[in-house]
């Protein structure tokens, strides 16, 4: 696997590449911001540099790490993985509310931080496929079921669903990356723009509305401790 090491620190990133290398990654090494950014563009003959997860360290030199996370989560849809010494519950809600997919607190252990990059590249894999995204952005399908985004919308085997506005945001939110897993904490953030105190009940509430007006229980998959993610049906 390709991986993007985001670390200003040449130390840090050498010791890191040397066990990320011998575990058979292949790791490209940016030492700033904008380095990260120009190593996802495409090059000049047109080809999207491929990697399987980047690795990003948010104390950069010449921008703020979550800012750059932002700009990569609109370049790519590559997992990321927030790795910092920023450990409080709000920096990490933060992060993953700007797309990182998971985020590692320093110190940690090299077999945390390996284990973390398979399951992302794990879950990662396919969701291109699995995923059929008009060309405007304006609908999404999964299988049998349409998501229209502008007029809020959703259908099963052309068949009009009723969601109430939350089912719909929550679906929608699912449905615009299948097969990664959400956390609960993100959910409700993005969703319900709260934090997640009092609001979990709230959540599985929803979750267990959705899968039975759809008519599909194991549209939504429940991620024991972690969070949701969508499991797309086959066409």
């Amino acid at each position: 696997m390709r991986l993007l090491l985001v670390e200003d620190d040449d130390h840090v990133a050498a010791a890191l590449s040397a066990i990320l290398a011998r575990h058979g990654f292949t790791v490209t090494h940016a030492r700033n911001g904008e380095e990260a950014l120009q190593a996802v563009l495409p090059t000049a003959q047109g080809e999207r540099p491929s990697y399987g997860v980047i690795l990003l360290d948010l104390g950069l030199p010449d921008q703020d790490g979550y800012q750059v996370c932002g700009r990569i989560r609109k370049l790519t849809t590559t997992p990321v993985i927030m790795v910092t010494a920023r450990g409080d519950v709000r920096s990490r809600i933060h992060g993953l509310n700007l797309g990182a997919d998971d985020y590692v607190v320093k110190p940690y252990d090299p077999g945390e931080l390996l284990a973390r990059i398979h399951a992302v590249s794990r879950r990662n894999a396919g969701t291109e496929d699995t995923a059929a995204t008009a060309t405007d952005g304006t609908q999404l399908r999964l299988g049998s079921v349409t998501i229209e985004l502008p007029t809020r919308r959703v259908s099963v085997d052309g068949e009009s669903v009723p969601l109430t506005r939350k089912e719909f945001d929550l679906l929608a939110l699912l449905a615009q990356r299948p097969g990664v897993v959400f956390r609960r904490e993100q959910i409700i953030s993005e969703v319900w723009h709260t934090s997640w105190e009092g609001t979990g009940r709230t959540l599985e509430v929803h979750v267990a509305s959705l899968r039975s007006k759809l008519r599909m229980p194991a549209l939504i998959e429940t991620v024991r401790g972690v969070g949701y993610r969508l499991v797309a049906p086959a066409a």
